[in-house]
């Protein structure tokens, strides 16, 4: 029985993550929520040269923020940037060519950045779904090092920032959102998922899901949606911080009888290893 409940849950998941999911929830969305100006607000986005990434970013440039793209490829950045500009007319773009899987590299941006630069709003788009294991150049395994420690030492440096700006806030991972919205009641919080989307990591990390699903994944935007939602909306503030959200809804962060809850003890041990990587890659980083 916990069997077919679980596949039940599991086909009514996929089937809301789709195109299908995203026009049947689009059908209860307020357009004024994402009519708005925030020319004078200050974005920062992470994996921006692509995906739901550069969605998101020229979401933002179209209701006239500045926006900040950080991105690895400088070749490929350099072209989207281009391309947004163009889209929207919007000239502050600007570009940060930084690998978010080098923790030294992410302190050295980031205390650059706190002392050049405003910031309103820090989207921690950047991810990797790498299927074999594969080490960073400080043998740190590559998904943890760009999903978790980088973007928890890029979050943490710039909190300071984002704590100066009224109405600031963060898109992050599921766990950190949470510890993070408790430990800093002047930021919100949020995290999203974006449901599957026709991006390039989908299909080049998950060639088979995606040669299956290819006609009913959501287009980038529908992806990026939430996102710019959450970002901008007066709406999205009027939650708690710390949610996890699908179609600009708070959902529940577990699956019923998936049994994916994390004791807390657990989420307090990653807390400190993830801050005891974070300080050691810090006092080696050049210029810190």
């Amino acid at each position: 029985m916990s069997w077919y409940r679980n596949t039940v849950w599991f086909v009514k998941g996929l089937r809301e993550y789709t195109r299908g999911g995203y026009e049947s929830a689009s059908k209860h969305f307020n357009p004024a929520d994402m009519e708005v100006d925030v020319a004078g607000r200050s974005f920062l986005v992470t994996g921006a040269n692509s995906g739901i990434g550069k969605a998101t970013a020229k979401e933002i440039a179209r209701r006239g923020g500045t926006v900040h793209l950080v991105c690895r490829n400088k070749e490929r950045a350099e072209v989207a940037q281009e391309e947004i500009v163009t889209e929207t007319g919007n000239q502050n773009i600007f570009l940060h060519i930084v690998d978010i899987s080098n923790p030294k590299e992410v302190w050295k941006f980031a205390e650059k950045f706190r002392n050049e630069h405003k910031l309103n709003v820090l989207i921690n788009n950047a991810g990797c779904m790498v299927n074999n294991r594969e080490l960073t150049e400080d043998g740190l395994e590559k998904n943890f090092a760009t999903n978790t420690l980088g973007t928890y030492i890029l979050t943490t440096a710039l909190l300071p920032l984002l704590g100066k700006e009224a109405d600031a806030r963060v898109r992050q991972q599921v766990v950190l959102t949470e510890r993070w919205a408790k430990a800093h009641r002047n930021i919100h919080f949020s995290v999203m998922h974006p449901g599957w989307a026709d991006t390039p990591a989908v299909r080049s990390s998950m060639p088979d899901f995606y040669e299956r699903m290819k006609n009913s994944l959501r287009t980038e935007a529908q992806g990026a949606d939430t996102v710019v939602w959450l970002a901008v909306s007066a709406e999205a503030i009027k939650l708690p911080s710390g949610l996890f959200f699908q179609d600009r809804q708070p959902v529940a962060t577990h699956l019923p009888l998936a049994s994916t809850h994390s004791p807390l003890e657990d989420e307090e041990k990653l807390m400190a290893v993830l801050e005891e990587f974070s300080q050691n890659f810090r006092s080696s980083s050049p210029g810190t």
